[in-house]
């Protein structure tokens, strides 16, 4: 019986790590990407409405 419970904690452990791993990996590869390239974006705008009112 304490194989089984041994067993199952460190499964449960390492599951849970490779999940987490899994979602810092595509945070950073995918979502990151996106809100840089967003906040780009926004910038560029703001930059635009000011040269517009400026006239």
């Amino acid at each position: 019986m304490k194989k089984f419970v041994t067993g199952f904690v460190v499964g449960s452990l390492a599951t849970t790590a490779a999940t987490i791993g899994l979602i810092a990996t595509i945070k950073k590869q995918v979502i990151d990407p996106i809100d840089e390239k967003e906040a780009i974006i926004d910038e560029k705008r703001r930059k635009a409405n000011r040269k517009s009112f400026a006239r």
